[in-house]
């Protein structure tokens, strides 16, 4: 086989578009291209350019700067509009650095004078037909195969029709099936104010009024009553028969199912899943509309998104990289990373917010990540970026069961066991819980350890070293840094002492406004969050709200405890199945909703079995923190796939597949840490 021919049958055809008015030229260079192995299509003009890429897509363009009628700047714009992922290389006789500075305005990949050599433009065109993929993903555009059946049907990130498919047909399972008789009991049963009646474990069961059940306090709740006409031709409202109401509980299961399966898989952008939570929502009346939007507007979402605009304004002054050096002081290495700095961060985070921690840590990592593979001279280290930003949150998700203060999922523990005449103090708990946390951060450091040393291309980093080369870069603090560090100082101090009247939303939203009249952040700045991020967490707000609202929430914790065999009804097998139950549910729904779902069921059951109530208590507090599997399980998640983008080219480097297979993994983990060092180990050793 010629040299050639063996070159071209090994690298699979790019498609060029070539457009030069210039016949001869066109025809010359197109051959040239297509005897190395691309597949060349040459047009004279803009307008028939236009109308290929329309239905064609190719990937590569060279264009002509100078042609008659539509010249090449003006279809270069239409280009873009209709296709912005494709890679155009800008070709002409008439270069200048004006040219290359007007078409530099429009995203032009590349600019060459006419002549160049077919290697040159080769060259070009193989770096372009790279760069596509990146911009594909900035672009959130999925690259399809759509020949082929099997491969349409996997599709490709963003887009996957068989999983679609999947989804809707499991959704349309769920809310077609015959109603559980247990689901239709549940929200049947009224209040009768006995401790340990299955219905104690609803979300708002202290709002229900006596004789009243889970069905009539919903109707109530949403305003969501039938109307019913009478004899004499009047129309009076009476509350939804409670098989309406288990009707909505099937369907928000339907909804946790789909929406698991889409974010786990990126069956679509986890923007639209976003959208299609609160869709479902409003079109089978789970709550009336004015409710939805108030499900998706949770103080937690309003803290996701003022976090990430803090991070915009921290990162504008350069405060970012003073706070590395105080931080990350310590990581002269990856290992030091692991091993020092991420049991320092989650033992931190049960006592300050986690998220919080995460928030202003992540954007420095992912300085770090960019100065370091700039230093190494490579393009990317996914492996890298994955590994640091992954230690961040699960160590900082680590830090849950170390104190009282780590959450409101233990303030929601505290309020159940005190329904019971039992109490459980600071330091208890401290004693209780502190000694899991900083081994849990070892163990997590070891797995990402060992599972990235081999895979991490960037050798020897010294993260404190790298940090202080940022640092020295900006010289001495600026005015705008000294006012960046007032707001945050200001925005800390609130979070500490008033988050309790205004929770985590109130002062962030405050600092942002502050930093925008003191000139640190502009709105287009604001703009330039990852508001997918935001909207994934408002959809995992508005599902838990509704999980929990429509009894769907109770009847699955129940029917995961219905499901015990008798040895894990009492003493450690107890602790074991209700941490279990917690930590299955708490990657769906938020941590405080879930310890409100499956406290009260297991509470009541170690009093009967002679288990002590608040080690069955704080088991299924502890495990509400290993929300790992899914970005929606915790903010600690979100910020940092929100982070998690490569700096120059805007890839998304931390993905919901990393998210699913390396969180899965730490999941397991922390289970093993919580039953066999926490249960059988020093729980063994002390007196509650």
């Amino acid at each position: 086989m010629d040299p050639v021919e063996s070159k071209m049958s090994e690298k699979p055809e790019t498609k060029v578009l070539l457009v030069d008015d210039e016949d001869q030229f066109r025809k010359s260079l197109a051959q040239q291209l297509s005897v190395r192995g691309f597949k060349v299509e040459g047009l004279n003009n803009g307008k028939d350019a236009i109308k290929f890429v329309r239905h064609e897509n190719p990937e590569v363009v060279v264009l002509d700067q100078k042609m008659p009628g539509m010249d090449g700047i003006q279809t270069l714009k239409e280009i873009k509009k209709i296709r912005p992922e494709i890679q155009v290389i800008m070709l002409t006789g008439h270069g200048n650095t004006e040219t290359a500075r007007v078409t530099g305005k429009y995203d032009v990949f590349y600019y060459l004078e006419k002549p160049c050599s077919i290697d040159e433009l080769i060259g070009v065109i193989d770096a372009a037909k790279k760069e596509r993929v990146y911009a594909l993903a900035r672009h959130e555009i999925p690259d399809v195969k759509r020949r082929d059946l099997k491969l349409w049907l996997v599709g490709a990130h963003n887009f996957r029709p068989g999983l679609i498919a999947l989804g809707i047909i499991l959704f349309t399972a769920i809310a077609a099936m015959p109603t559980p008789k247990g689901l239709l009991a549940l929200v049947s049963q009224e209040k009768s104010g006995t401790l340990g009646e299955k219905i104690s474990g609803y979300s708002n069961y202290r709002k229900v009024a006596p004789g009243q059940n889970i069905s009539d306090y919903y109707t109530f709740k949403t305003g969501l009553h039938q109307k019913v006409k009478k004899p004499d031709g009047t129309v009076s409202k009476v509350p939804l028969r409670p098989e309406q109401v288990a009707f909505r509980a099937k369907v928000m299961i339907g909804v946790l199912l789909i929406a698991a399966l889409f974010w786990a898989t990126g069956a679509v952008p986890i923007g639209i899943t976003a959208l299609l939570v609160g869709v479902i929502m409003y079109f089978f009346g789970i709550l009336p509309p004015n409710l939805v939007a108030k499900a998706y507007a949770k103080d937690s979402v309003i803290f996701i998104f003022g976090v990430l605009a803090m991070a915009v304004a921290i990162g504008n002054t350069g405060l970012d990289r003073r706070i590395g050096l105080v931080l990350l002081g310590t990581s002269t290495s990856l290992s030091r990373f692991a091993f020092i700095f991420g049991p320092l961060l989650a033992i931190t985070a049960s006592f300050l917010s986690e998220h919080a921690l995460v928030a202003f840590l992540a954007p420095i990592l992912i300085l770090v990540y960019g100065a370091a593979i700039r230093r190494a001279n490579i393009t990317k280290d996914k492996s890298l970026a994955v590994m640091m930003l992954l230690i961040l949150s699960y160590c900082g998700n680590a830090g849950g069961p170390g104190s009282p203060a780590a959450g409101g999922r233990n303030a929601v523990m505290l309020g159940i066991l005190s329904d019971y005449g039992m109490s459980v103090s600071f330091s208890q708990w401290l004693k209780m819980g502190l000694p899991f946390v900083p081994v849990m951060a070892l163990v997590t450091a070891a797995y990402f350890f060992l599972a990235f040393k081999r895979k991490i291309k960037v050798k020897n980093l010294d993260i404190a070293e790298e940090v202080k080369r940022e640092a020295e870069k900006i010289g001495k603090m600026t005015f705008d840094e000294y006012k960046a560090a007032a707001v945050l100082v200001l925005l800390v101090v609130l979070w500490a002492t008033a988050s309790d009247r205004f929770g985590m939303g109130g002062p962030v939203l405050l600092c942002i406004v502050l930093s925008n009249i003191l000139g640190i952040i502009r709105w287009r700045d604001i703009n330039s969050i990852n508001w997918d991020v935001v909207a994934l967490y408002g959809a995992a707000s508005a599902m838990g709200y509704g999980l929990a609202i429509t009894g769907a929430a109770l009847w699955l914790a129940d029917s995961f405890v219905g499901l015990l065999p008798d040895s894990l009804t009492r003493g450690t097998g107890l602790l074991i199945s209700c941490s279990f139950i917690t930590g299955i549910l708490t990657n769906f729904m938020s941590d405080g909703a879930t310890v409100a779902a499956v406290g009260p069921i297991t509470v009541p059951m170690a009093t009967l079995s002679g288990t002590s109530p608040i080690m069955v208590g704080l088991a299924t507090s502890f495990a509400s923190s290993f929300a790992h599997v899914l970005i929606i399980g915790t903010p600690n998640n979100a910020i940092a796939y929100s982070m998690g983008k490569d700096p120059e080219t805007g890839e998304q480097l931390l993905t919901m597949k990393d998210f699913f297979v390396h969180g899965s993994v730490v999941f397991v983990l922390s289970l093993g840490v919580l039953w066999v060092w926490v249960f059988w180990g020093y729980w063994k050793c002390i007196s509650i």
